[in-house]
């Protein structure tokens, strides 16, 4: 139950950065930029308070014995919550009401239903090879500059890049309405993400492994 709460809590912090980069993105020139680098806050907040986010912790699946599947399962159950919970909140106020963030995760939503399973999927790939440098480095940097130059550059590149967040899509398809409106599709979406986001997470330790071993 405290792995599944800080799974939800994760997935609060992912939506909030997720929102700050939906309201600011179109704003003004260069505000995809300026959002991508905000969009952080949630990956910061995460790692400096120790939630559990599904994207980081399925790096180290193979650092651990078979039962860790189940607890990153249980752990992307929880992000979904938490995501669930922050756009089901946004939808009763104006943040996300006629024409607020909810239009512009709608158009993102269209877009990335609109591409083929394949893409889906190497876009996830893409992204965690990004969050693993910003977790792993992180996690390993000696200096407190390279553990924060690692978390806003990992997040703002694969936002910039265009690649797939199994988490901060969850929380685009809840706040646009569509998880709620064509379910079955849109986890379908969200799935083949996630096992993107899953081989992308694990390419690099297992490379390194038998580079060093």
């Amino acid at each position: 139950m405290k792995n599944l709460v800080l799974g939800i809590l994760a997935g609060i912090c992912i939506s909030l950065g997720g929102t700050v980069f939906l309201r600011i993105k179109d704003a003004f020139p260069g505000g995809n930029v300026v959002g991508a680098l905000l969009f952080t806050i949630g990956l910061f907040t995460i790692v400096e308070k120790g939630f559990h986010l599904f994207t980081g912790k399925v790096c180290y699946l193979f650092d651990n014995k078979p039962a860790y599947m189940g607890f990153c399962g249980l752990v992307w159950l929880g992000n979904l919550l938490g995501t669930v919970l922050v756009a089901a909140l946004e939808r009763l106020t104006v943040i996300a009401g006629s024409g607020g963030i909810s239009n512009a995760a709608l158009g993102l939503v269209n877009a990335k239903m609109g591409q083929s399973v394949l893409s889906l999927f190497v876009l996830g790939f893409l992204c965690n090879i990004f969050i693993y440098i910003a977790v792993n480095i992180y996690a390993n940097s000696k200096h407190a500059l390279g553990k924060y130059l690692a978390l806003f550059l990992g997040v703002s590149c694969f936002i910039l890049c265009g690649t797939e967040h199994s988490i901060a899509d969850m929380y685009y398809w809840s706040v646009s309405g569509m998880l709620f409106a064509k379910p079955l599709e849109s986890l379908g979406c969200l799935v083949i993400i996630s096992l993107g986001n899953v081989a992308g997470g694990v390419l690099l330790p297992l490379l390194e492994k038998y580079a060093k071993g």
